[in-house]
């Protein structure tokens, strides 16, 4: 029969200087280090994602408001008035706030219209409360209202924080 090598003994485990054993794992200071990390993401990625989701709800705004005013001008074409006529109820008179309503905004007369004049008002409710936007018959836009941190303007509809009129 060969003769066989003597077997291995199992090596010790490691000291370190103070004499106590490695471990494997992760230490406290290590997961605290983690859990700060993934704070400060979030801290930063969570405002922006608002603001993200906010600005993409505006656009139903902008959206609404141009059709309505296609709406009025087709009145205004085939009446020769923004104002109701007769039996020919303008846009803005409608009493189904359906057709109206966009998504997170309704639209509206913010004034009765008039033969010759009219501005139709978008108001925001949900996430986008706080927001009105408005146009009139010579296509003059503005963000009559926002919430805090969003500025207004009376020259251009605002749909991005931080932008300037």
């Amino acid at each position: 029969m060969p003769i066989r090598p003597p077997r291995a003994l199992p090596r010790p485990a490691r000291l370190t200087r103070i004499g106590r054993t490695l471990s494997r794992g992760f230490t406290l200071i290590e997961l605290m280090i983690a859990v700060a990390i993934v704070a400060i993401l979030v801290g930063v990625a969570l405002p922006n994602y608002r603001d993200y989701i906010v600005r993409g709800h505006l656009a139903d705004a902008s959206n609404g408001l141009a059709l309505m005013r296609a709406q009025m001008e087709r009145h205004y074409q085939d009446n020769r008035s923004y104002a109701t006529v007769g039996t020919f109820t303008t846009p803005c008179a409608s009493t189904d706030a359906a057709p109206r309503t966009f998504n997170n905004f309704v639209v509206s007369c913010s004034a009765t219209p008039t033969a010759t004049a009219f501005t139709l008002a978008a108001t925001g409710n949900g996430p986008v409360a706080g927001f009105t936007f408005t146009i009139n018959q010579t296509d003059v836009r503005a963000t009559t209202a926002a919430p805090t941190g969003w500025t207004t303007c009376t020259t251009k509809w605002l749909l991005k924080k931080g932008a300037t009129c």
